[in-house]
């Protein structure tokens, strides 16, 4: 007679878990307004559990960020790959409709939200949006090829992009939201 053995997960796969399970948590209520109780509920360990991972709150929610980053730049590397062609123009172009189609999710986008306005005040926050968009950056000038403007745009239709989805503008027919939205694709 066979018995399955029990695969016990090790500490970096239950930290994997609690990141991808802390999205939802922290899209919900964001950085302050969100417990290590509810962390733990989310990912189905104890409090206690979540403080071996790590060390406080802090600490989970600059990994978070830093999970989310990791998500970002794969899009971004997909969208290149993906590109028709290797001009700026057309790597940046889809490097921006895998993004667009990544803040789809709306617990990513949400949690990029809440990281921004926590950074304001918190400096490991701060910290880790500094080196997220820094590896971010970096790896956009130098897969697209893109000139420092072209750079530059892309980021800041990915801020629009980010505005225009939170308050879902495209559900609003007027003259300011035409003019925000036009030329700019969501999922």
């Amino acid at each position: 007679m066979r018995t399955e053995r029990r695969h016990l997960s090790t500490a970096e796969e239950r930290r994997e878990t609690v990141l991808r399970t802390t999205i939802g948590a922290f899209a919900a209520r964001g950085c302050f307004g969100t417990t290590t109780t509810e962390v733990a509920k989310a990912a189905g360990i104890s409090q206690a559990y979540v403080y071996r991972l790590f060390p406080n709150k802090e600490a989970l929610f600059t990994a978070a960020v830093e999970h989310c980053f990791t998500r970002v730049r794969a899009a971004l590397e997909g969208g290149a790959a993906n590109a028709g062609s290797s001009t700026p123009e057309a790597v940046l172009t889809s490097m921006g409709d895998a993004y667009a189609r990544l803040i789809s999710d709306n617990e990513l986008m949400l949690v990029q939200l809440h990281t921004q306005a926590a950074a304001v005040s918190e400096p490991a926050v701060k910290e880790a949006v500094r080196a997220g968009y820094a590896r971010c950056v970096e790896y956009v000038r130098s897969a697209s090829g893109g000139s420092e403007e072209q750079v530059q745009e892309f980021f800041a239709v990915g801020m629009l992009c980010h505005l225009l989805v939170s308050i879902d503008a495209e559900a609003i027919s007027a003259p300011w939201t035409r003019t925000l939205t036009a030329g700019i694709m969501h999922y």
